[in-house]
């Protein structure tokens, strides 16, 4: 591949990159903050639903392991 087809391939390459991200539609503010939100407790739940039943798993162990 000569070095001007490669210039001519990356040009390309983003042009049609910044095509593709015009067709993108972009939340507004409040959907964002919704979203943001939503992601947040969830991950915060799961980790603490994950922590419970480490605890308890770890708990039954040591029982287990005496």
């Amino acid at each position: 591949m000569s070095e001007k087809s490669a210039k001519t391939q990356k040009k390309s390459w983003f042009k049609g990159l910044k095509t593709e991200f015009g067709k993108v539609i972009w939340p507004d503010r409040n959907a964002l903050v919704k979203q943001t939100t939503a992601v947040v407790t969830v991950s915060v739940c799961l980790g603490a639903i994950i922590t419970v039943i480490d605890a308890i798993m770890k708990y039954g162990i040591d029982l287990l392991v005496r």
